[in-house]
């Protein structure tokens, strides 16, 4: 299958090596071309993972987005939820009919973005899908070099417009065979680990973040106490999805701590064995702020405060965070009343959401 992938991060480098040893045709594109030259100069990605290290060949790095898409019956978009606009202007004259785009994950990507490319002019009929998380606990250890930790073995996946749910799916399992269907796009957004993870760990990490010049976050970070806030706001989210009449399996992320039914398997102790995680983080500009929390978990807070549904962690965690940025996180452009969705009923907002616009 012909494949394109937007990004040049861990998760774009990890799916252009992957994709493409398991015998897809790969287009990867960066829109830093002088960032791309390593890989354009040797043509294939070292690719590191349990197996050993090897050269992975890419049919095509390019910064041009035209070029990566041409042909591709798959996007594959791998990249923080605040390079979405951007990146859907930029490929919104390209699009073309029956083009799955999907989005691991999304933080409600799959709508905002289709809404932009319509903006945009396209008209396009296209499939758009996210999942709960990335299909790779993966870091870049190189300009052109990847090492995977671990891949995800359970993807719950959402699609906009839900109605091409069938047609996304199967597509989409052709390269991801992890992946299933969970429903629509709101389903797919209340699947991500991100908002649920990341805040309470940057929130009660805070300190130590700001003092030491790197930190494990999923090591020393992760304590009880930590889990103890986690699980809770785990327990909101999956409140909001059965306010929403989104059945299990939920994912509940103490699985992710506790055993081996999470998304990942049995993948903490893995992930904190690969020390690719003590790191410096930045508490005003990391993507667990700039993504995770400020569109991730407003996007959570928005969803509790429509279904009515208390959540307190959530919204204290939102409040916390806003307070050492210096702003309102409750009036974010990931928020219920932000989208147009606040006046409308549980049902009009399904319709929309299975329809499209």
């Amino acid at each position: 299958m012909k494949i394109a992938i937007l990004g040049g991060g861990h998760g774009a480098y990890a799916a252009a090596a992957d994709l493409s040893e398991t015998g897809h045709e790969v287009r990867l594109w960066r829109r830093d071309a002088q960032a791309l030259q390593p890989l354009l100069r040797a043509g294939a990605i070292t690719l590191k993972d349990a197996d050993g290290s090897r050269e992975v060949p890419i049919a095509l790095a390019t910064a041009d987005i035209g070029a990566a898409m041409q042909g591709a019956e798959l996007i594959v978009i791998p990249t923080p939820a605040i390079a979405q606009h951007d990146i859907a202007l930029a490929m919104a004259p390209h699009l073309v009919d029956s083009q799955v785009v999907f989005l691991p994950p999304g933080t409600f990507g799959s709508y905002v973005m289709a809404r932009t490319v319509k903006d945009a002019g396209s008209r396009a009929d296209v499939a758009w899908a996210e999942t709960g998380t990335l299909p790779y606990l993966a870091r870049k250890h190189g300009e052109r070099e990847v090492n995977v930790t671990i891949r995800a073995i359970r993807l719950p996946t959402g699609v906009y417009p839900a109605r091409k749910e069938a047609q996304a799916i199967e597509v989409i399992r052709r390269a991801y065979p992890a992946v299933h269907g969970c429903g629509d796009a709101l389903s797919g957004a209340l699947m991500n680990a991100g908002p649920v993870i990341h805040p309470p760990l940057m929130v009660m990490n805070a300190a130590p973040l700001q003092h030491f010049e790197r930190w494990d976050i999923h090591n020393e970070g992760t304590q009880r106490a930590v889990r103890d806030v986690t699980d809770r706001l785990d327990q909101e989210r999956i409140a909001v999805r059965e306010a929403f009449g989104q059945g299990s399996p939920h994912y509940p992320l103490a699985d992710h701590y506790n055993n081996d039914q999470w998304m990942y398997g049995d993948a903490h102790k893995q992930l904190v064995k690969s020390g690719d995680w003590r790191e410096n983080i930045d508490l005003h500009t990391h993507r667990y702020i700039t993504e995770d929390t400020e569109l991730g978990l407003a996007f959570l807070a928005s969803a509790a405060r429509h279904a009515g549904v208390d959540a307190p962690i959530a919204h204290g965690l939102l409040a916390i965070v806003g307070g050492f940025l210096g702003r309102d996180l409750r009036r974010g452009p990931r928020t219920f009343e932000s989208l147009g969705f606040a006046g409308l009923s549980t049902a009009q907002l399904k319709q929309r959401l299975h329809d499209g616009e």
